[in-house]
């Protein structure tokens, strides 16, 4: 596969992809060690892609007069370690070391509060359509450069981690796909949760 080169610095900033510096983020517990990796999908107005939308969103500087939809998010502070364009590029807002606020309230494998123990990665998409093949293809170089770096063992959907409020990414995520493509890397260790 073709893509960026994926490395992670000691920060856990990805080279060769742009850096948005969100102010949504804090630091995460002592001992909080990034074992999982939780995939979203967000658009921004819905069902609309390419735009600066959840650039605003993620940098507090949204106009919640610029589409009808953004009212409801008025004042809102979230955010993400990554997003995935449709093309495939990828854009960083909060460096890997940081504790981004995508999860909310959450719960894996027993623990509770994701956010303190993951990376939030949100694909340019929406519950209606599927993604794109550029899409998978970032998404597990990703992966595979989080997994060389943190302890990662374990991929999940929002809606594995929230279920009945979350259910993002969606019925068109193909994780088996997801899967063979981090096969094809030869990534160790990682599990992907299949509903």
């Amino acid at each position: 596969m073709d893509g960026f080169p994926a490395e992670l610095d000691a920060a856990g900033i990805l080279a060769g992809v742009d850096f948005i510096a969100s102010p949504n983020c804090d630091e995460r517990p002592p001992q909080s060690a990034i074992t999982l990796a939780v995939v979203h999908a967000i658009s921004l107005p819905p069902n609309q892609f390419g735009g600066k939308g959840v650039e605003q969103l993620f940098t507090n500087s949204l106009d919640p007069a610029a589409h009808p939809y953004y009212a409801s998010l008025e004042g809102l502070r979230v955010s993400a370690h990554f997003l995935v364009r449709r093309d495939g590029s990828v854009i960083q807002f909060v460096p890997c070391g940081k504790r981004a606020w995508h999860a909310g309230v959450s719960s894996w494998r027993g623990r509770e509060r994701c956010n303190d123990f993951s990376v939030g990665i949100e694909l340019e998409g929406c519950d209606e359509l599927p993604f794109e093949a550029a899409q998978y293809e970032s998404l597990a170089r990703l992966l595979d450069a989080l997994a060389r770096r943190y302890p990662l063992g374990d991929v999940a959907g929002h809606a594995d981690i929230a279920p009945g409020r979350k259910t993002d990414p969606g019925p068109h995520f193909e994780w088996s796909r997801l899967s063979a493509l981090l096969a094809e890397l030869g990534v160790p260790r990682v599990v992907i949760a299949q509903r």
